[in-house]
């Protein structure tokens, strides 16, 4: 006979005895009226279930409110159901594709036979606003996959969808009002729980993301628990367009992508590649301090190489179509531009005998790949198929990883904390679904990396299923100036490619010794570090990246001499500057050389002249003019750019 009553496990370990069949929504009402009204969803052993969802016996078991982040993606996963809601109330023959939460928002795809107009999304946001005020139940209900099919027989993208679900997979089905759709959940308990909301913007998504399919549209939007959060992120989002890389790279001539080149292909231009070269510069000067060696290895190579160390067949869809042979070679040979460096590295070290003496060897490359992304996913700089990464590959003794990690992370404190003065945060990112190696290698190598990260001492989030294909990682999350979380350095741990090329090295007991691996990146790839440098900075560069570090501006053309005397001092002490020798008034210059986010502006009248200095404005408003002899500006400057200050020293 089946028991009247269940037990559950609350988070702070005590336990709670509910009528079988209780649900959520009556647990938090046995625990308090408060928690009742503020009861949101339920995490059971881990899961996020709606409310209303029966408990079962011996679970543990929390309430979630506005207070846990979890939360927050259940109301954004509701408001994408209560947008779609207001769509199909106006677009009664919308036809709805996928309506998910995304990071700090939610989106829904829908096809209504031609792009949605501002005016739409205006009306639709109105009529979103009366979903949420009318304060639907979210119901959630269990069908059979022919029920399924006959409740959404008008609405091919979704039959399409339960046509994928596999055989034993549960098919729920959630209503809220005149909304039914095809969803997993979980939900808030009613649309009414929806109540700081705000549509973005629209924009064209493939279905499934796939460009051979039909164009839907999407509607982008954000939910908050309160308006102050609403109005913070609209703040940030406005801050963000002002940042946009790709206006703030047009309008300082920095780079472009080219139709006549293709799509996710960056050209430099002059000023972007004074970027591009003081970075790997300034890279290339840590490391070779370091002990790394530089290689550099060809842009193509067999494919055959690829195939050995594994990266073909889990990397497939990411490589551009295998090449013909080249004249001479077998026709069976095929040639792939090279979407990493690793198996050329690797080709390097075991291309002669190694001792343990040898251990650790770095190898670095500052190197370009290619990477077929999807075209829907290409942005400016910052998704890209040609990337500059700068790579390298340690090869190492097994009682070498800490230290060598240690190294690793005394770098990305440099660069990321020092130089740039960025708040960053550390991931330990584990094996994922799709594998190279057994259980055992990666259960050794996952414990390697966190033993190194404990040692150091540093707080981490665990990014289960985040690793490469062929070892667990530690990525380094950064914030730019308005909060924004960006993927930086990482460092990646590999037992795997080792074992595939045979690996040796030979050990103080004169017998062979599998070699360990570890490849890492700082900057991760310099279009995309650039473009966030561009947003992070606004285009306002510290003075040892500005392309142009000085102008020089005559008042008239009877000091142009003068300027021209200064501008070759500065060019001559390594300082890039620029004479404005154009004839316009000193206020139109000044003004272009903020518009184009100049350092300083080295303005010589005719007292300047006479006196071998020069009037300096540094860039910003409110600046004011410090009058200075030449020489002494020079060595300011010199100062400015070699202790790559964040602050003008003037």
């Amino acid at each position: 006979m089946p028991s009247s009553e269940i037990q559950v496990v609350l988070p702070d370990g005590s336990k709670k005895a509910l009528p079988a069949g209780a649900t959520g929504a009556d647990l938090a009402r046995a625990v308090g009226p408060g928690l009742a009204k503020a009861a949101l969803a339920i995490r059971v052993n881990g899961e996020i279930r709606d409310l209303q969802r029966p408990l079962p016996d011996g679970a543990t078991v929390a309430i979630l409110t506005n207070k846990d982040p979890q939360a927050l993606e259940v109301l954004r996963h509701s408001s994408a159901h209560a947008l779609a809601t207001a769509v199909r109330q106006i677009f009664p023959q919308a036809q709805i594709g996928f309506g998910p939460p995304i990071e700090d928002g939610f989106y829904y795809d829908f096809d209504i036979g031609r792009p949605f107009t501002p005016e739409d999304i205006e009306a639709i946001e109105k009529k979103m606003a009366e979903v949420t005020k009318a304060d639907y139940p979210f119901t959630r209900e269990e069908v059979s996959r022919a029920e399924a099919k006959k409740r959404f027989r008008d609405d091919p993208l979704k039959l399409e969808r339960i046509s994928d679900l596999a055989d034993n997979e549960i098919i729920s089905i959630y209503t809220d009002g005149p909304f039914v759709d095809l969803c997993r959940g979980p939900h808030v308990p009613s649309t009414g729980k929806i109540q700081h909301f705000k549509l973005l913007h629209a924009a064209g998504a493939y279905w499934r993301g796939d460009e051979r399919r039909q164009m839907l549209q999407r509607i982008y939007g954000t939910a908050w628990f309160t308006k102050q959060d609403l109005d913070q992120y609209i703040t940030r989002l406005e801050e963000a367009r002002k940042r946009d890389h790709r206006v703030i790279g047009k309008q300082l001539d920095l780079f472009s992508i080219q139709e006549d080149i293709g799509p996710g292909l960056i050209v430099w231009h002059p000023n972007g590649a004074i970027l591009n070269f003081e970075l790997r510069r300034f890279i290339e000067d840590i490391i070779l301090q370091r002990g790394y060696q530089l290689v550099y290895t060809p842009n193509v190579t067999r494919e055959q190489l690829f195939l050995r160390s594994g990266h073909l067949p889990l990397y497939a869809a990411n490589q551009f179509p295998a090449m013909a042979a080249g004249e001479g070679e077998s026709e069976e040979v095929r040639y792939r531009v090279k979407p990493m460096n690793c198996p050329m590295h690797i080709l390097i070290y075991a291309s002669q005998q190694r001792s343990y003496r040898d251990l650790p060897i770095r190898l670095a490359e500052i190197a370009n790949v290619y990477r077929n992304e999807r075209s829907g996913t290409l942005h400016g700089m910052l998704r890209v198929r040609g990337l500059s990464m700068d790579d390298a590959h340690i090869f190492l003794r097994e009682d070498q990883i800490e230290e060598e990690i240690f190294n690793m992370l005394d770098i990305v404190e440099l660069v990321m904390g020092k130089t740039f003065g960025l708040q960053y945060r550390l991931d330990l990112a584990t094996r994922p679904d799709k594998k190279l190696g057994t259980d055992a290698m990666w259960d050794v190598a996952e414990k390697a990396l966190e033993s190194a990260l404990k040692r150091r001492g540093l707080q981490y989030k665990m990014d289960v299923g985040g690793g490469a294909f062929y070892g667990p990682k530690i990525d380094i999350k950064f914030n730019d100036a308005i909060g924004r979380e960006w993927q930086g350095a990482t460092i990646q741990l590999d037992y795997e490619l080792p074992e595939r090329f045979k690996l040796e090295y030979t050990g103080a007991d004169n017998k062979p010794h599998r070699t360990v691996m570890l490849h890492r990146a700082i900057f991760g790839t310099l279009e995309r570090f650039v473009g966030f440098l561009i947003e992070h900075f606004a285009g306002a560069f510290p003075l040892w990246l500005s392309p142009t570090q000085v102008r020089v501006l005559p008042i008239a053309d009877g000091q142009m001499d003068a300027a021209r005397a200064v501008h070759e001092t500065l060019r001559q002490a390594g300082i890039r500057s620029h004479l404005d020798e154009r004839s316009e008034t000193l206020n139109y210059k000044i003004r272009d050389a903020e518009t184009h986010k100049i350092p300083y502006m080295a303005v010589v009248g005719q007292r300047e002249a006479e006196a071998k200095s020069v009037a300096v404005r540094g860039r910003g408003a409110g600046n004011k003019q410090v009058v200075m002899p030449v020489a002494e500006f020079v060595q300011k400057l010199k100062e400015e750019v070699h202790t790559r200050s964040l602050k003008p020293l003037i």
